[in-house]
Formats: C-alpha cells, structure tokens, sequence
C-alpha cells in the first residue's frame, strides 16, 4: 500500500471515532436534559466541529509522520478533540446522568469496533468485485479503525478528570470522595500529559502509554475479534 493511502485509512479512521465519541456525549446529554451542544452548534456528525488544533492535528500528525518514516506503516495513533459542552447541572439526575453522558463516547468506540469486525465478514464477498488494492486498503481501513476505537475508549476509562473515566469515577464515589476526585479536573489534562508525554522522557523504560495498549487494548481488542466472529486472532 502507498503512504498516501495508508495516510487516508489511518486518518479517515482516527476522525471517525473521535467525532462520533465526541457526539455521542452531545446526544445522551440532551436525552437526559442538557441542550447546551445544540444550543451551541456542537451537537454535529461534521468532523470540523470537532477540531482541536492540538489533539485532533498536531499530536496525531507527528505520531502518523514519524511511524511512517520510521517504520513505512502506522501501529498506533493517539489524539482527541475538543470536548463537546455539557452542563450537568441542567441534567434531570446530575450524577447519575454525568456518568452516562462520560460513558456514551467509550460506548459508541467499543460499538463501532464490533461493528467494524462484523463488516470484514463481507471482505471476501467484496474482492470479488473490487481490485486488489481496493480490498487491501478496505482491510487495511478496518483493522485501523477496530484499533483506533478501542484505544480512544481505553485511554478515555483512565479514571483522570476531565476524561471520561475521570467523570465517571465521581459520579460512583460517595460524595466526599467524589469531591476530591472532581478537584482534580482543574490540573488534570496536565497530568495527564505529564505522564504521557513528559514523563516517558525523563524516565526511560517509562511509557504508560504502551503498557495501555499492550495490558488492556490489545486483549480488549482480541474480545471484539472473538465477539465478531474471528476467533481469538488479534
């Protein structure tokens, strides 16, 4: 496969989990109560919506580039985009309801991956019909997009205000607890850069990160092969 079209599979892939876990937590939000997405324009399936400059170009951009040179293929991508608005307070039950809203965008990731396996059972119908390279970028686009949403949704769990494990673990936690770990919003995307980014590089052999991947992904990943009907290869 050329670079460009390895480029369009990863990219298509990444922009379709990001911007379907963002308006997933636009859409359960106004289910429960919440209008403030709509009410701003966020409540959108339009990827540019969703665009931050940072999460949705810079860091995704670096990693594709330096993989591609590195390697000549893309193994892992990470990123995110700009939170979609939601007032809790506007929810009909604020707690339980900030814990369906966070969940909603790792749902719909586990969901679309699923969905992804189930669509390669057509591969083989398709190649039939579609040239070599089509069918090859096809699966290429697949495998990515299976990766890309159970990453996105793991990463997402991490239980670190704002993300959605974060959200989630406060709406769980008795109140006193919780009000602790809601504290922790305020400083906790620099924490969670700080371990991601910066402190891989000041202590080697570091990389939460990878250990995500590799300890909780990959064997989410080879559940939602064998839930989709491929067996236990990942």
């Amino acid at each position: 496969m050329s670079w460009l079209g390895e480029v369009a599979a990863v990219a298509l892939a990444a922009i379709l989990a990001i911007t379907l876990h963002e308006a997933a937590h636009g859409y359960v939000a106004r289910w429960l109560g919440d209008d403030t997405a709509a009410r701003l324009g966020r409540l959108s399936l339009n990827p540019l919506r969703h665009v931050d400059p940072v999460g949705t170009v810079l860091v995704p951009g670096f990693l594709l580039v330096s993989q591609l040179l590195a390697t000549g293929e893309v193994r892992a991508m990470f990123g995110w985009a700009k939170p979609v608005p939601v007032d809790f307070r506007r929810l009909r039950d604020p707690r339980w309801g900030m814990v369906l809203v966070a969940g909603a965008g790792p749902a719909i990731n586990f969901a679309l991956a699923w969905g992804f396996g189930l669509v390669a059972h057509g591969i083989p119908v398709a190649a039939e019909s579609l040239p070599l390279g089509a069918v090859e970028w096809l699966l290429r686009f697949i495998g990515m997009s299976m990766l890309t949403n159970v990453v996105l949704a793991c990463f997402n769990l991490l239980p670190i205000p704002p993300l959605d494990g974060g959200r989630i673990l406060v709406g769980i936690l008795p109140r006193p607890a919780a009000i602790l770990v809601a504290q922790l919003e305020r400083v906790g995307l620099l924490l969670v850069i700080g371990l991601v980014v910066l402190a891989p590089l000041a202590v080697p052999g570091f990389d939460p990160l990878g250990e995500l991947l590799q300890h909780v992904a990959l064997p989410v990943l080879r559940g939602i092969f064998i839930l989709s009907g491929h067996g236990g290869t990942a």
